[in-house]
């Protein structure tokens, strides 16, 4: 049976790729078991993984939910499952990107907005249609989309269901950076060795402050910085010794 899911590891780098292309990867329950999976292996992996990319094979990120899927009777273990497992992959202990080109509409900008940036392609679409549907977010659009975006931009997105494309996603705040397709996994390739060439004990302390601070006022966090930053890592020494080596 084809991996809905795979993953590949090179170089301390962990790329999972949704893997439905001719359902431009549509987010079935099956696909969130697959994907849960490989995050929870992921988490326990810091003295290997660095660094994570999120992918779609094909054309597209993911055109979001899988109706059909459901309609079909494929069901998640629990009733929050996809969105727990987007809760999951915000809290990796690795910097995840999102690397997204064609469509990444609803479900599938919640899992998006999960990752600690993104980078799009200038094919990306970026879209809320919750509202076409009748249906009302879970998987947490509502709370990490105005936090990307600001409120206002959000409540735009959700009311009018109009795609930004990959500049305007940058225009927004939404994505960090837009580039020509062809040249969008080379430079996901390449963000991803910067990240994992400096410390990865940095990497993660950082990621903890950043993600832990956003919920507590401007003086609550310098306070919980202090309280709670880690410190040096066991590889500080050598990085000095090789800096002042040059």
């Amino acid at each position: 049976m084809t991996a809905l899911v795979t993953r590949t590891d090179v170089d301390g780098v962990a790329t999972l790729t949704l893997n439905r292309p001719e359902s431009l990867n549509a987010l079935s329950p099956s696909m969130f078991v697959e994907l849960r999976a490989h995050v929870d292996s992921i988490s326990g992996a810091t003295d290997t993984i660095g660094c994570v990319v999120l992918r779609g094979a094909g054309r597209s990120f993911s055109a979001g939910n899988d109706i059909k899927a459901i309609q079909g009777g494929d069901r998640a273990p629990s009733a929050h499952f996809q969105a727990e497992t987007i809760d999951a992959i915000e809290a990796l202990p690795q910097p995840v990107i999102a690397e997204v080109q064609g469509h990444c509409y609803t479900g599938a900008l919640e899992l998006a907005l999960g990752c600690d940036f993104i980078v799009a392609g200038e094919s990306a679409r970026f879209a809320d249609t919750h509202g076409k549907w009748s249906m009302t977010p879970t998987w947490g659009m509502s709370q990490r989309l105005p936090r990307r975006v600001g409120a206002a931009r959000a409540k735009q997105m959700m009311f009018t269901g109009t795609p930004l494309s990959g500049r305007e996603a940058v225009e927004a705040g939404l994505a960090n950076l837009c580039v020509a397709d062809d040249g969008l996994e080379s430079t996901v390739a390449g963000m991803a060795a910067t990240i994992i060439a400096n410390s990865w004990h940095t990497l993660r302390a950082e990621k903890q402050l950043v993600n832990e601070g956003q919920q507590f006022t401007l003086r609550e966090g310098l306070a919980y910085e202090r309280r709670t930053s880690p410190g040096a890592g066991p590889d500080m020494a050598e990085r000095l010794k090789a800096f002042g080596s040059r």
